[in-house]
Parts: structure tokens; sequence; C-alpha cells
């Protein structure tokens, strides 16, 4: 088996990534992970866990805690979804991906564990992420990683991270998204977000937009006995200026206060810093050795990129993964805030599932300009889609078939002082920033 190989492997099972499918048992049962990880003598049990579920910034505030892990010496494992670029950016230990050598091996190791418990199919057939899932304990676990930050795929509750047995619990900001897997209303949403909560465990959240939703929180935790402590009232924080590349905050935390900079702009991320730091004193109120030089070191040097992320100053290139309207309106407010142009152009391609008419309305008072394009993931809406959504706002939109006709035409269109904003889903994103190193446009 070579790389590719492995890769049309763990593709060739469902993949609810591609395909979604509603929530029930059926189709998520964690009966099969349980089943598939006791084959494998249960690799998910053998290292410290922070398990993170949300709507928005839980991918954030996973990168954030695994960096601040590992600047504490501690060898660190950390699971996300979905990749930019390459599949192994999932899987990485201490910031270094899994080799595709790596990743073969694992993946050989896999196969007959897999095809023994589908071949049984005792509460269904394993997925395409339980697989992925899987494969990142099994790795971590020969990593010898001391602690693995877990990143939700889709959910909490049904999901197939939801079998570990965590030191800390995180959930952050909820709003909609995957409604027809997840519910229709925020309640139904963090109810299911919530289902990562532990008995007996510890939970943080980040600020809510719902009080309705904050009640799921508290109801989960009376009932399960979990301690709650609140990002926004037990533990707040407070800006401290920017400039285009960094921002500065202060962090009052439970244990103490927090002077922090860090390389990702936007006010979520000062939320996300703020969650991350709330987790992080868990962890040291349990004894791990979690210092404050160590959360302002790796704080100040984590990486994550396709949020609000700066390609070229000159024009302004600025990327962002925005996938739902109240991240889009979160969008439009930190490219007036952080960035100073003449004009702005969009280029935006949604995923089919997505709330266009919600994300369209957001982003229209902002752009003199509109390029519709898609990625060329399965779900990627049709660029008419789009163009028609702007039309209904008055809006003459210009579709493209890719990302590789799409910024090189709105680089045509732009001033020197004008803003081009690549937006819509991280599938976009990615695309957008491979074509501008093709380019060779750098910040």
């Amino acid at each position: 088996m070579d790389y590719q190989q492995a890769l049309d492997y763990i593709y060739s099972f469902i993949d609810y990534e591609r395909v979604s499918r509603p929530r029930d048992a059926a189709n998520y049962d964690l009966r099969r992970m349980e089943e598939l990880l006791g084959r494998l003598d249960n690799p998910h049990l053998r290292a410290k866990t922070v398990h993170i579920a949300g709507s928005k910034g839980k991918g954030s505030v996973a990168a954030m805690m695994a960096s601040v892990l590992t600047a504490s010496g501690y060898t660190t494992g950390l699971y996300t979804s979905p990749h930019l670029h390459t599949f192994n950016e999932r899987i990485r230990v201490d910031g270094e991906l899994i080799s595709e050598a790596e990743l073969v091996s694992f993946v050989e190791r896999l196969k007959p564990e897999v095809e023994a418990v589908n071949q049984k199919a005792t509460y269904g057939r394993l997925t395409t992420f339980e697989l992925m899932t899987a494969l990142a304990f099994a790795y971590f676990e020969q990593k010898g990683v001391d602690f693995q930050v877990i990143e939700v795929g889709l959910g909490g509750r049904l999901d197939a991270t939801n079998i570990v047995q965590p030191e800390v619990c995180v959930i952050t900001s909820i709003s909609f998204d995957h409604t027809e897997v997840l519910g229709n209303t925020l309640v139904q949403i963090a109810a299911e977000k919530a289902g990562i909560i532990k008995p007996n465990s510890i939970v943080v959240t980040s600020p809510q937009i719902d009080d309705e939703v904050n009640r799921v929180f508290e109801q989960a935790c009376l009932s399960r006995k979990a301690k709650w402590i609140r990002v926004g009232s037990d533990v707040t924080w407070q800006s401290l200026g920017f400039n285009s590349s960094r921002q500065s905050l202060r962090v009052e935390g439970r244990l103490g206060s927090y002077e922090l900079s860090i390389p990702l702009l936007g006010q979520h991320q000062l939320e996300n810093a703020a969650t991350a730091v709330a987790a992080l004193e868990v962890l040291a109120e349990k004894g791990f050795r979690i210092s404050r030089d160590s959360i302002i070191k790796g704080l100040a040097q984590v990486s994550w990129p396709g949020r609000l992320q700066v390609l070229s100053r000159r024009p302004l290139i600025v990327v962002d993964g925005a996938h739902n309207p109240d991240s889009a309106r979160k969008l439009k407010q930190a490219l007036e805030q952080y960035f100073d142009f003449d004009r702005a152009i969009l280029i935006i391609g949604v995923s089919s599932d997505k709330d266009l008419a919600g994300i369209v309305s957001e982003l229209v008072p902002l752009f003199d300009k509109v390029i519709a394009t898609h990625s060329i993931h399965p779900r990627a809406m049709p660029t008419a889609s789009v163009v028609a959504e702007f039309s209904r706002h008055g809006v003459e939109a210009q579709a493209t078939e890719d990302i590789s006709i799409a910024l090189p035409l709105a680089l045509a269109l732009a001033g020197g002082k004008d803003l081009i904003c690549v937006t819509g889903s991280l599938f976009v994103v990615a695309g957008a920033i491979e074509q501008a190193k093709e380019l060779g446009l750098t910040v």
C-alpha cells in the first residue's frame, strides 16, 4: 500500500464530511468505535485528554491548547478536522504532521481490525471519520504522547471522538450549523454539543449568543454533577490593541492574570484565547506543570492558518473560513476593525448544506464586487446559486469555475489600496492559499 492507496482506503467508507446523515444511532453508534478501539487495546485511554466541541472556534482553541501543552514540556497530540491542504494536517504531535509513511503503516495495521468489525457489523459499519479517529488514537499511543487534544468532528453526543475520558471538556460558541444533522434550534444543537460532558467532569464554555444555550449547559452539568466554568464571568478578557499581524489581550483567570500576544486576528480569537486559558487553568489545578510563562509562550507561537489570515499586503488579501451567518458577521466586523482599505472585493464559495442566504445578507453591505467560485469538494454549492442569492440583494456577482480563475480576476480588479477577501468555506480558503503561493504573493 502506498500513500494514495492508504487515503483511498480511508475514503472508501461512508464519509459524513461529504454526505450528511440524520443524527440517530443507525448512522452514529459509538459502540462501533468501542469495538474497534477494543481490538486495538484501547489506545484512546493511554494519554490525558482535552475534548473540545462547538460550532465555531473549537479548532482555534484546540491549536492554542496544544501549543501551550507543548511549550509546557508535554508531548502533545492534536487531532482536528477538516484539513486545509493535506490529510496529514489532521494528526500531529508537537506541531509535526504524521508522515506519509507513518500514515500508510497505521492504515495497514488498522485494516484487518476494521474489516473484522465491518464483517460482523453488530452496530453498523464503520465510517471514514471513525477510521480517521481510531488512526489518530493509535498514532498518539505509539508516539507516547502525554496529552491528546481532540476536536469533535460534528456535534458531540454521537461523535466518534466521544469515547474519551477527558481531564477537561471545552464547548466553544454555539450557532446554527449542520442543522440537518444536529437540529433546527440552538437548544437542540447545544444539547448535542453538551453530550461531551461526562459525569463528575469539569467543563469550560465560551460566551454564548443565547441564554437558552447556557441553560442547556447548566442542566447538563447539574444532571452529571460536572463543574461548570464560564468564560465571560468566571474568566474574563480585555483587548490591549493590535497591529496587522498580532493582537494583545489581558485574561483575568481564576488562578491569575495573563498578558498575552497572539498571532491571530479577530475579536473572536480573544474569546478563544480566554477559553483556552480557562481550560489550561483547570489542568494546572489538577497538578499538571502549566505555568504563566508556558501559557504566554505557547499562545504567542500558535499557528492556525485559514482564519483571518493575511496572504498579501498590496493588494491586501485576507482569507477566512467563515461558513455560517454568525461567523460571516464576525468576519465583516473584523475586516472593518483590523484593516484599512478603499474598496472590498469578495471571492466566495459555499458548501451546499450551508445557510447561503444568511451568509450573503451579512456580507453584502461591505463589498463592491463579488466573484462566486467553488471548491473541488463534493458538497460545493454551484456558483449559479451563489450568484442568484447576491442578485436578490441587488448585487451583481460574477461566476468562475474555481479559485485559480477567481483570484487572478480579483487581482486584475483590485487597486493598490483595495481588499480582496476569500471566504465561505475552508476548502475555498485552502485553494486560495495554494493559488497565492503559485502566483508568488506573500505578506
